[in-house]
């Protein structure tokens, strides 16, 4: 479960929690070149499963690492996955995406940190997730009036 929560290792790599949001990058790009996988659906589905895993992979390593460790970056990703659901396919979006999840990640304002409250892998994931969701609401307001 290391493994997961860690993404790979990228978790022991200071700032750890920014590369694993850059490395979701190209694998949602990917997703989006994909013919059969351009339903967005496709990425909701993906979203939700390495959400419920970061919350299954949080709490079987907190007995080792610790509350919402910075070792634990699969939230990060599932944030990142958050941020871009329903945004048109497009590069400039995607970085744009990228830069609004690390700040409403990293500032936590409206909210996102009182989430750190709940327990296990359900408080490790959760400020991640609602920092995706604002991240998503500002760009699709962005996506509205700019469009690539």
């Amino acid at each position: 479960m290391k493994l997961i929560a860690s993404i790979f290792g990228i978790g022991y790599i200071k700032g750890g929690g920014t590369l694993a949001a850059i490395v979701t990058c190209p694998f949602v790009w990917l997703l989006w070149q994909q013919p059969a996988l351009q339903n967005p659906w496709c990425l909701v589905a993906v979203t939700v499963i390495i959400t419920l895993l970061g919350i299954y992979a949080g709490d079987k390593v907190e007995p080792f690492w610790g509350k919402d460790s910075y070792r634990v970056v699969i939230d990060e990703v599932a944030g990142m996955l958050v941020t871009m659901l329903f945004i048109p396919p497009h590069l400039y979006y995607l970085l744009i995406g990228l830069v609004l999840f690390r700040f409403f990640d990293i500032v936590k304002p409206l909210g996102i940190r009182k989430m750190e409250a709940f327990p296990g892998g359900t408080g490790v994931m959760m400020d991640d997730v609602l920092a995706g969701v604002y991240a998503n609401i500002v760009l699709q307001v962005v996506a509205f009036f700019f469009k690539f």
